[in-house]
């Protein structure tokens, strides 16, 4: 159980590094050489920043064939990324929306185009990854941390991972599934 509970901190922790955040200032030091504490409106942004990184990461439609990222600027949150159905972009405007201290919500969500040639890309490009020894970990959790956007046969790979190795892995992984024009990878490389 406690190997669970760890193997999924730290794919939740892992995805953390998909969404982007909103300009958080670490402590600057001041004229003696004290430290500066964090000003209202940065620890608001944070509180606004953790809560809408809550608010997507449980969005009960979102799946590994999703990407959503958010920018968050004092009030005014923006939505990017790209999403398989409308109803997932819908719902994550109204979730952000309703956090305490967001005044505007620019919804800049990409709809996928429906095709069956793409549904069958996602399902062959995540089991190339993720029946492979080496990235199986990546499969844990219930929203594991590596992201496959495929568009008109063009697959995006999103997200976290250990080493190198382990991307160039993924990037060789997707290459191999038979009709994938191109893959862009854009996992980035977790540092210690």
């Amino acid at each position: 159980m406690m190997k669970r509970t760890l193997v999924c901190a730290l794919a939740g922790a892992m995805w953390l590094g998909v969404f982007g955040t909103g300009v958080a200032q670490e402590p600057t030091a001041n004229s003696n050489g004290g430290m500066q504490s964090t000003t209202g409106s940065q620890r608001m942004q944070d509180r606004v920043s953790r809560e809408v990184f809550h608010e997507l990461v449980t969005l009960p439609q979102l799946t590994i064939f999703d990407n959503l990222q958010y920018k968050v600027d004092g009030n005014k949150v923006t939505l990017m990324g790209q999403v398989r159905d409308a109803i997932l972009k819908d719902s994550a405007e109204k979730r952000v929306k309703s956090i305490e201290g967001v005044e505007s919500v620019n919804n800049q969500i990409e709809i996928l185009p429906a095709s069956g040639n793409d549904d069958r890309i996602r399902r062959e490009v995540a089991r190339a990854l993720f029946n492979d020894e080496r990235l199986f970990r990546y499969s844990m959790g219930s929203l594991p941390p590596i992201h496959i956007i495929v568009k008109n046969g063009h697959v995006t790979l999103q997200g976290v991972v250990n080493s190198e190795a382990d991307k160039n892995e993924a990037n060789i992984r997707a290459n191999s599934v038979p009709g994938v024009f191109s893959v862009d990878n854009n996992l980035q490389v977790q540092k210690s």
